[in-house]
């Protein structure tokens, strides 16, 4: 999926995308990590993630640790060179029946983002 950031600047989108205290103003309630394992806590749920692959200023990429099958979820800065404008890229796997589900859960998740950065 694929929503515009408008003209957010990709060191502050970062920032929200890949600090566990960023994280924590938009994704989870609580964000805590220890090397490469991350803990996301939703209303005294958690649940974790390895973090796959990391590239400064572009991507992050965690697969959850009870996943049996070999998908992760990214989240990808893109600045178009045309308008200068910054889009944020999430990537993540479901089930056919599972896929609207998981859509609006991205819909207000990114919403709640663009809310904290003012956008």
């Amino acid at each position: 999926m694929e929503f515009s950031m408008k003209s957010a600047p990709v060191a502050l989108l970062w920032e929200y995308l890949s600090s566990t205290h960023g994280l924590e103003l938009w994704f989870a309630d609580e964000v805590t990590n220890s090397g490469k394992t991350y803990t996301f806590t939703w209303s005294g749920s958690s649940q974790n993630a390895m973090l796959l692959a990391i590239r400064t200023f572009t991507y992050i990429r965690f697969r959850w640790t009870d996943d049996t099958e070999k998908t992760y979820f990214e989240l990808r800065i893109q600045v178009s060179e045309l308008t200068d404008s910054t889009n944020l890229i999430v990537t993540d796997f479901a089930e056919p029946s599972e896929t609207d589900a998981l859509r609006n859960l991205w819909q207000s998740q990114v919403k709640a983002l663009k809310r904290v950065i003012g956008c």
